[in-house]
């Protein structure tokens, strides 16, 4: 019996194929199919038994039903070259008597020299190479910590480089403890300390102007100028008070 549909048992599928990775223990399936009215039993030979496990590697199966066996290949050490395995494994069927079960296998029952007929079917070993993993998407920065910027070919910063960690410098540093009512105080105190810099600027211009005619007039100091002056210091030491 060298192929997958014998006359006693259909096996599936022909090869044992193993996704191959070091220091890793694989499994592997085989469907036993029995299409006849008879009970079979069977038994599953390997070349290198100290290599693999098989569960179960004698049983028997009933008429019109199926058996699942489970190859498992112990962790390896070293790959084989190419991937290439000359370990082979042959299974066994012979015709049980009825209602047999997998207590009543023995080695006599595929003795072929007793005169039992025992189909045989040889199965090859194929390593396969594993399924490629995707490749792991890089995690951006933990927030609140600076980003990591990567060396250009001349281990120097880019361009690009230098603007992100100049601003992530700028955030990390900028106070953070200001309320929004004390930056609208703060901003309407910086406007009426403007305006009142215009108006002082203005008022001395003023000032200026009424000094010049009242020397080309009299050649004195005005009393108005002198109230001038007293009123713009008050409202600059006011204002200065307050900011």
């Amino acid at each position: 019996m060298n192929s997958g549909d014998g006359e006693l048992l259909t096996i599936e599928p022909q090869e044992l194929q193993f996704p191959f990775e070091l220091r890793k223990q694989i499994s592997c399936s085989l469907q036993l199919a029995n299409k006849s009215d008879n009970y079979i039993a069977f038994k599953v030979k390997t070349t290198n038994p100290k290599k693999y496990c098989v569960r179960p590697n004698t049983g028997v199966v009933s008429p019109r039903s199926t058996c699942d066996v489970i190859v498992t290949m112990q962790a390896q050490k070293e790959a084989p070259s190419d991937l290439q395995c000359k370990d082979k494994f042959l299974l066994q069927s012979v015709v049980a008597s009825p209602g047999a079960t997998a207590k009543d296998v023995n080695a006599e029952m595929f003795n072929k020299e007793s005169g039992r007929v025992v189909d045989e079917c040889k199965l090859r070993v194929l390593y396969v190479a594993p399924p490629r993993q995707p490749s792991p998407v890089r995690e951006e920065s933990e927030e609140g910590s600076s980003p990591r910027a990567s060396l250009s070919d001349n281990g120097n910063l880019t361009a690009s480089e230098r603007t992100v960690v100049s601003k992530a410098y700028v955030d990390r540093h900028e106070p953070q403890d200001i309320s929004f009512e004390e930056k609208t105080l703060i901003s309407k105190l910086t406007e009426e300390k403007n305006s009142a810099v215009q108006q002082t600027n203005k008022l001395q211009q003023e000032m200026e102007m009424l000094r010049h005619q009242s020397r080309s007039s009299h050649g004195g100091i005005p009393f108005l100028y002198v109230l001038l002056v007293g009123l713009i210091g008050i409202i600059v030491g006011y204002l200065m008070k307050r900011t």
